[in-house]
């Protein structure tokens, strides 16, 4: 059994903060024998959320820029207010000459980049960086714009983005061997979804130099991590918003609009999701509120307490770096995702047998692109709602399988 005494540094500091705001999720709360552990695949919403949506839809629900009275105008300004907003969130360095353009999650996002940009920016012979040991929706679209060049007679050369063997992160010297003039584009993950870890994606543009655009997928860092552009140096930025406490069917595209022409979203638009884009803007202020470095404080702290007690137990793989497993590691946590295995219990079956004594986790093999882990694997990923009980209760409920199965 884990105590107090052994708590990350920082956890026991923010044990009042944390209270505070678990009492603002309904679904959270309303069964504390259920511990929802699955918060990579969909946030849960605050209050604060679900209130806005509900008073919206109730007194001025209306289409933007269609009418000119009172409710459409208010509609409208509520858009362009929340473009604004995410461009604050993200600690735009040049807010006057980016874009955000709402889409219905980052898979949208990240194919629209590629559809409605790259293509049209690539030419014969150019070379492109990709990611394929990450999620498909930063894989799959980068390769559909090879091929719709392809169709029109332009061949350009797609390159796997290097990692490193011991810590999973990108290999810049790897990486460093890659690049030459004819490399145009990198796709980049801020989080990784299996192993948790910061990608540490600074590094690219130091590795890449100037002139190459980078892309980057931050669905599992906002709303998680303080995500500051000025320090990232990217050119775009995808995620969707109900990773980030926003209703699900929104996300958002943030463009530099430095290198290359202004990114703007090929044909007619139509009607934006209104609701969406209006809980996106209050998930970002709640999350502000609560304070994102105190978030990645605690969701870390509680990666872990779970890394520690896994790495105890002989009956289990903890996926990535393994220099990272102890409470006492000096290597870069996990964000609050870890992934596992059991010797001897299928990873599907062990998902089932969770879920059957209350613990809410992904079992699959989590939508890995082509160079992903060839096996299904349980991933536990949290956020600020979860506590340091419920990771206790679920490192003693794995340690009495261990010992049932060894």
């Amino acid at each position: 059994m884990m105590h107090a005494a052994v708590l990350p540094s920082g956890l026991a500091e923010l044990a009042d903060w944390h209270e505070g705001l678990r009492a603002q999720f309904p679904q959270i709360t309303v069964d504390p024998n259920v511990a929802f552990l699955d918060s990579s695949a969909t946030a849960q919403k605050p209050l604060a959320v679900l209130e806005a949506v509900q008073d919206y839809l109730r007194t001025r629900n209306a289409n933007a820029g269609r009418g000119s009275y009172p409710w459409a105008n208010q509609t409208t300004s509520m858009i362009d207010r929340t473009r604004e907003h995410v461009k604050r969130f993200l600690h735009d360095p040049e807010p006057n000459s980016s874009g955000v353009h709402f889409v219905s999650g980052a898979t949208e996002g990240l194919r629209r980049v590629a559809l409605d940009w790259l293509v049209q920016e690539l030419r014969h012979g150019d070379e492109i960086i990709v990611p394929f040991a990450d999620h498909q929706a930063n894989a799959m679209p980068w390769l559909e714009a090879r091929d719709q060049l392809a169709a029109r007679g332009v061949t350009i050369t797609v390159h796997p983005l290097p990692y490193e063997s011991e810590s999973g992160d990108y290999c810049q010297q790897s990486l460093a061997a890659l690049v030459n003039t004819r490399t145009r584009f990198i796709a980049a993950t801020h989080v990784h979804h299996v192993y948790g870890v910061d990608m540490n994606v600074h590094r690219i543009r130091e590795t890449a130099g100037d002139e190459v655009v980078i892309c980057l997928d931050a669905a599992q860092s906002i709303g998680h991590l303080d995500v500051d552009m000025s320090a990232l140096d990217v050119d775009f930025v995808v995620f969707s918003g109900h990773k980030a406490m926003a209703m699900p069917g929104i996300g958002a595209i943030w463009s530099r609009n430095r290198r290359g022409p202004a990114f703007t979203p090929a044909g007619w638009a139509g009607s934006p999701h209104t609701v969406g884009i209006l809980s996106l803007s209050v998930a970002l202020e709640w999350l502000q509120r609560a304070g994102l470095h105190d978030i990645d404080t605690w969701t870390s702290g509680l990666g872990a307490i779970l890394t520690d007690g896994l790495s105890r137990l002989e009956s289990y793989e903890v996926l990535g770096c393994q220099a990272s497993l102890a409470l006492d590691s000096v290597v870069q946590r996990r964000q609050g995702i870890v992934s596992f295995r059991h010797n001897s219990i299928d990873a599907h079956d062990l998902g089932f047998v969770l879920e059957s004594h209350g613990f809410l986790v992904r079992a699959d093999s989590h939508c890995q692109a082509r160079d992903g882990e060839s096996s299904p694997s349980v991933r536990v990923s949290t956020h600020v709602y979860n506590t340091v009980e419920e990771i206790v209760r679920l490192v003693d409920f794995l340690t009495d399988l261990n010992e049932e199965t060894s």
